[in-house]
């Protein structure tokens, strides 16, 4: 026989759950009131026209803005969408319209789960090797696929989890009209999920929106204006990084103002990609 508790001991264990479980929530909103409410306050005297408009100033002098730096995030986070979202889309379609049970699924799926894992650093230093050591040179290019590398996986198993969720009466319905395969994916079950699947995108641009490490290795960073992305790509995680560890007040300043803009773009997108979910789900 499974031995029984007293419904006095579980109702003990049921209320210490449920106060440790308040407990660590309240802890995690506390921490994360005090991250956004310290980087408002020492970002927002940074927030000027100059910031948006000016180029940096050389080290020393106070002034400037980061208008490159903004640009070239810009760049490189579009060209990482382009070249990770499609990619990924293409992989959970498969793991979830034709792959399914197969190995080569399980196999895909099991890529997809570690590469959700891995350190942002190492996909840096992966594209380090093939991209920037046989080119010579950083570049933006290689910054936006390190990027894409980081988005893929994430994208991928939104997909397939959001396409899971549509009812097999409606590819049933459209095979039985005589619809091809693909156009029911792309034109039924597609639609079903347009929510969801695009709450993978916002939730992919989040996740890379923060990263410096693997720009580091990349597209490392540049004073001027990102006129092509072949070459160094100013942006604004590794110009935080560098300010931040700058001895200049003015530029310390100025990576506070920067934390602040991204601070608000990522919790924008995150905000927005949870609303749709609660859409999707509801």
């Amino acid at each position: 026989m499974i031995p029984t508790r007293s419904l006095p001991a579980r109702k003990t264990a049921n209320w210490a759950v449920t106060v440790l479980s308040s407990l660590a929530a309240l802890l995690g909103l506390f921490i994360l009131g005090w991250i956004l409410l310290e980087v408002f306050s020492r970002g927002a005297a940074a927030l000027n026209l100059n910031f948006f408009t000016a180029l940096p100033t050389p080290p020393g002098m106070e002034g400037g803005g980061l208008a490159n730096a903004i640009l070239g995030t810009l760049g490189i986070t579009a060209l990482a969408t382009v070249i990770g979202v499609p990619t990924g889309m293409l992989a959970g379609i498969y793991l979830a319209e034709f792959g399914k049970q197969r190995k080569l699924a399980a196999l895909a799926r099991f890529t997809v789960n570690v590469m959700m894992g891995v350190p942002s650093i190492i996909v840096g230093l992966f594209v380090y090797t093939l991209v920037v050591v046989p080119a010579g040179h950083f570049s933006g290019y290689a910054g936006a696929l390190s990027l894409a590398l980081i988005m893929l996986p994430v994208v991928a198993r939104t997909t397939e989890d959001m396409l899971a969720l549509v009812p097999n009466s409606l590819r049933e319905s459209a095979l039985a009209l005589g619809a091809p395969r693909w156009k029911t994916t792309l034109g039924v079950v597609f639609r079903g999920a347009k929510k969801g699947l695009m709450t993978g995108v916002l939730l992919g641009v989040a996740r890379v929106s923060g990263e410096t490490a693997p720009l580091l290795f990349t597209a490392l960073n540049s004073p001027y204006w990102p006129s092509r992305l072949d070459q160094p790509t100013p942006n604004l995680t590794v110009t935080i990084f560098n300010y931040a560890m700058s001895p200049y007040a003015d530029w310390q300043q100025t990576a506070w103002g920067a934390s602040l803009l991204i601070m608000a773009a990522v919790l924008s997108l995150s905000i927005l990609a949870r609303y749709w979910m609660r859409e999707v789900k509801s």
